[in-house]
């Protein structure tokens, strides 16, 4: 049959299409590539050598970003495409061009006005000048006291009344020689006596002809009007042709990884587009009651201030400042005194404190993903680049670069210069601190971190893995004895620090809250708060347990067994702290085992199984029948054999975590 034949062929042709070899993408040659300080020159010298192409193109690039999501809207209800994108395009400008003309307009009012305030601004700088000559009121009147006090101070015997100084004759200012009245009947008018005199030279122009107006109106104008009309151009065959440079992009940048490319092409719009759409509508927020406010307090032209916050505000940090700076010079020219000045400036610092305190962390949050201090840096650099529209492009420019640090592992680097996300983790933080001999800092660290965890969570997931980063330093020889008493003594005076903290209160304040225990109960997974903090408590006849908290072979040993006995201490163990050195052969004799209940000791070094088994033998030998634990702390427990450690030895046990070991010794 026919249909047998065009299926048997094209299950053949899809065989040979699949069974065709997929030829791989050719590795670059190392020593081909350039450097990236030398890439890096070249993108930075190519944007700012090209920046008359580039800036209408990212323009354009971002009003598409901006104007996509209504397009997609219209496009979805049924309008054609084609339609919907020219509809979009021309509302857009127009609003642009409306706004554009009103500010031109108020400028023209306000240019117009500005004489009629040359009185109050001469008044102003009068009283500057005033005020830094040292003839202000608070001047002249300590002269006078001054004065005063000299005058009473004087004696009987020296004269009240000084001798005026001789007035010298003011100089008479005689008429040169060489000019008179009267001009001589003989001579050129122009010139007089003297021959030598220049005649003055009047030169007239011919009158303009037409050809010659246009050019000098419209001459200044081409390029502007060009630059927008490649930008409407370039923005309508984005949006049209959106879907075809979409793949055209995934297939430059990453074939082999479509989803990682979707998901940064769908990322870098999200935050883009939210990013433009949020900051208008606080900016409006923000410009709307500037206006208001400004032409209620007296300000001239209220509508052209609070239109150019708008844009201004665009600009980051500089931007509010910027928009501030106009009326506050304006207020000095329109008033006599100093009252409009100051309304004028509470108002502009009112409303940026609303703006940024509450409107934006309202809004978008940290929903763009920088860093302030790369936001800061960014305004600078695209400044540089591309002057004044470099800096109100700033923003998203990097948060485009941003995203695609976030998605592109070449790129990774750019995230971590600019995001706004931590690039160490708490363990990794911690350690850093430590380090750095700054405990009070890792304890503030800590504080931050136990508003939202318990402290037994905090010592299990970062300060142990901290003491890992530590010890495999030691162990790659890398930390000197100087550094590592510092960590060691730096974990001790943290948990020093945490002992005032306490949970009981926050879980006693949740659970009297019983619609919250409800519905934290019915959490999939979710542990009751009164199931933990019953947990937590130790049984009455256990209250009085003494519990011993060693470490096994070093610094890092004793300061995670520190750790270990505050846990316990919160659970009403009595704890002895003892170092490694009170363990080794020639001390454990005068170890004082009198009441012990449980020794726990705790290594940080997987390779010290043998000294572990030893010393298990010691404490044996020492006392038959207390309880020992021992605690491999671990990235990878795995690695570590603990009947090799515990053997036959009755009453000794093995743990590799936190919560293994606290249910051994309460057990």
């Amino acid at each position: 049959m026919p249909s047998e034949d065009s299926g048997a062929k094209v299950s053949r042709a899809v065989e040979r299409i699949s069974l065709r070899p997929v030829p791989a993408p050719e590795a670059a040659d190392p020593q081909q590539q350039f450097p990236p300080i030398v890439v890096a020159i070249a993108i930075v010298s190519a944007l700012y050598f090209a920046r008359d192409v580039f800036v209408p193109l990212a323009m354009a690039l971002l009003l598409t970003f901006a104007l996509s999501p209504m397009v997609t809207k219209l496009h979805r209800s049924g309008i054609p495409k084609a339609f919907a994108v020219i509809s979009v395009v021309a509302m857009a400008f127009l609003a642009i061009f409306i706004f554009v003309s009103i500010v031109v307009s108020q400028l023209t009012v306000l240019a117009q006005n500005l004489p009629s305030y040359q009185y109050n601004i001469e008044a102003k700088i009068r009283t500057v000048k005033e005020a830094q000559s040292g003839n202000s009121i608070f001047d002249r009147g300590a002269r006078m006291l001054k004065r005063f006090n000299d005058e009473i101070g004087r004696s009987d015997e020296v004269e009240r009344f000084a001798v005026e100084p001789e007035k010298k004759p003011e100089p008479q200012h005689e008429r040169p020689q060489n000019v008179e009245n009267n001009q001589p009947a003989g001579g050129s008018p122009l010139q007089g006596n003297d021959p030598n005199k220049p005649v003055p030279v009047e030169i007239k122009y011919p009158p303009p002809d037409p050809l010659s107006l246009l050019q000098t109106f419209a001459g200044p104008l081409i390029q502007p009007l060009a630059t927008v009309g490649i930008i409407i151009v370039v923005v309508i065959f984005m949006l049209m042709r959106r879907e075809d440079l979409r793949d055209r992009f995934i297939k430059l940048v990453g074939a082999s990884d479509i989803h990682r490319t979707t998901t940064a092409l769908h990322d870098a719009g999200k935050r883009v587009g939210q990013y433009l759409l949020m900051q208008l509508i606080i900016n409006i927020s923000f410009g709307v009651p500037i206006g208001i406010g400004l032409w209620v307090i007296g300000i001239p032209n209220p509508m052209l201030w609070g239109m150019l916050a708008i844009v201004l505000r665009f600009v980051p940090y500089i931007g509010p400042i910027m928009a501030a700076a106009f009326p506050l010079i304006l207020s000095l020219a329109v008033d006599p005194g100093w009252m409009l000045l100051f309304w004028t400036g509470a108002l502009f610092i009112v409303l940026e404190l609303v703006s940024s305190n509450v409107m934006e962390p309202l809004l978008y949050g940290s929903r763009t993903g920088l860093s302030p201090v790369a936001i800061l840096m960014a305004a600078i650099v695209w400044t540089w680049i591309w002057g004044p529209i470099g800096l109100i492009l700033s923003t998203p420019l990097t948060v485009c670069l941003v995203v695609l640090g976030r998605h592109v592992p070449k790129f990774e680097f750019l995230d971590v210069l600019l995001g706004n996300e931590p690039v160490l983790s708490p363990p990794q933080q911690l350690y850093q601190r430590l380090l750095s001999g700054d405990p009070d800092e890792a304890t503030e660290r800590a504080e931050e971190f136990l508003q939202s965890s318990t402290i037994e969570e905090y010592y299990a997931s970062v300060a142990i893995p901290a003491l890992f980063l530590a010890e495999n330093d030691r162990a790659r020889g890398v930390l000197d004895s100087t550094r590592r008493s510092r960590v060691a003594q730096g974990t001790v005076l943290l948990v020093e620090n945490l002992s005032e903290h306490h949970d009981d209160e926050e879980e006693e304040e949740e659970n009297g809250k019983p619609e919250e225990t409800e519905k934290n109960a019915d959490r999939p997974g979710a542990k009751p708060k009164a199931a933990k903090a019953k947990a937590k408590e130790p049984p009455p006849e256990e209250e009085a347990r003494v519990a011993i908290s060693a470490g096994g072979r070093g610094e890092f040993d004793d300061a995670a067994a520190v750790i270990l006995g505050d846990i316990l201490e919160r659970r009403g163990f009595e704890v002895r702290d003892i170092s490694h050195d009170e363990l080794e052969s020639g001390s454990i004799g005068k170890l004082d085992l009198t009441g012990v209940s449980v020794i726990h000791i705790s290594y940080l070094n997987v390779s010290s199984v043998a000294h572990a088994r030893y010393l298990v033998r010691r404490i044996r030998r020492r006392n038959g029948r207390v309880k020992i634990v021992i605690s491999f702390w671990s990235e990878d427990p795995e690695n570590v054999d603990g009947e090799k450690i515990v053997g036959s030895t009755r009453n000794c046990h093995f743990a590799s975590s936190v919560e293994d070991a606290l249910e051994l010794i309460s057990a």
